[in-house]
């Protein structure tokens, strides 16, 4: 059955892109002869009926800008079958016929679970700073992220330097250290806390008895926040008790890392997702997330991209081991 009305939602965290990613899936439905509405506040508007309908102007001068125009809520409701029900209700009498919804693991779960109850078609687009998504090489909004720290540390470098301190730096990705990792590497940090590793081995004890800060004044080292690593305040105290010679400090990057211009990789990312979603619809794929493998376009079935942990490339541990000494 041809699609002829689609709608468009983001939910969860918000990610820079998700406008991008707005802006091109409205353009593709558009394209393609199909009306599209847009649903305000994710799952929740879905369920307050805060729906409108979207032309071309609705996403006019809007790539440029972070954060979500339709914006973006928990849902609690939409984890219960009556909010479900409901939710459908509301698609039912809209005429949306499949759904857009852009988001990370937990819109996507949600998406699932409704799309399995109601045999909906859905089409899922990966956007979260976290990058831990599996199924796709990056996620939307994960690069604009990772150069938001990188700014930041390079900032905090210059009074780490003048003050010979060890600065513990805490970034996102609760469950994943890609921000960390990537981010130690590019703004020239001496190592990265990350809950991947952490429950293997000791790295604080590692990092500093293998001679860290030998020849160094200051050292940088990125901390995922975790419960795994205890984050940055956590691994601080412990130096603080364990290794008092070092003069440390704190420093919370929190939701700075969301905001801001996306960079023009997100920006073309998120235009390349947003399209496939449209085309992924028209070849009536249904319950999957559009992910990119090596450059292509994929399509990676909801309960994988959900189920499976995103490996971390362990040959970075080593680029950052020796790019540190």
């Amino acid at each position: 059955m041809a699609v002829k009305c689609i709608g468009i939602l983001t939910s969860g965290g918000d990610a820079p892109g998700m406008n991008a990613a707005i802006r091109a899936v409205t353009r593709s439905a558009i394209y393609n002869g199909m009306k599209v509405k847009g649903i305000y506040r994710g799952y929740k508007g879905l369920l307050l009926d805060e729906i409108e309908e979207f032309k071309t102007q609705n996403v006019s001068n809007i790539i440029q800008r972070g954060g979500t125009i339709l914006k973006t809520a928990r849902c609690a409701e939409f984890k219960t079958p009556e909010g479900r029900k409901e939710a459908y209700e509301r698609l039912k009498e809209h005429g949306i016929e499949a759904l857009v919804a852009i988001g990370g693991d937990g819109t996507l779960t949600g998406a699932r679970i409704f799309a399995q109850e109601y045999d909906y078609p859905i089409v899922g687009l990966p956007g979260t700073i976290d990058n831990d998504l599996y199924g796709t090489d990056v996620t939307i909004g994960y690069d604009t992220a990772l150069n938001t720290i990188m700014e930041c540390v390079d900032k905090i470098r210059d009074t780490a330097t003048s003050h010979d301190r060890l600065f513990f730096i805490e970034v996102m990705g609760r469950d994943a250290g890609f921000l960390a990792l990537n981010g130690a590497i590019a703004s020239g940090a001496e190592a990265a806390i990350i809950p991947e590793i952490s429950l293997e081995k000791d790295q604080l004890a590692e990092m500093i008895e293998t001679g860290f800060r030998k020849s160094k004044n200051s050292s940088i080292v990125l901390v995922a926040e975790s419960e795994v690593t205890g984050g940055a305040m956590g691994v601080a105290e412990r130096v603080k008790k364990e290794y008092p010679q070092f003069d440390v400090r704190v420093s919370i990057l929190g939701h700075l890392q969301r905001g801001g211009s996306p960079t023009a990789q997100d920006r073309i990312l998120a235009t390349r997702m947003g399209i496939a979603a449209i085309d992924a619809l028209l070849e009536d794929q249904r319950n999957v997330m559009i992910g990119i493998q090596n450059d292509q376009l994929v399509y990676v079935p909801f309960s994988k991209a959900i189920k499976n942990d995103k490996p971390i490339n362990r040959d970075l541990l080593d680029t950052l081991r020796i790019s540190s000494i």
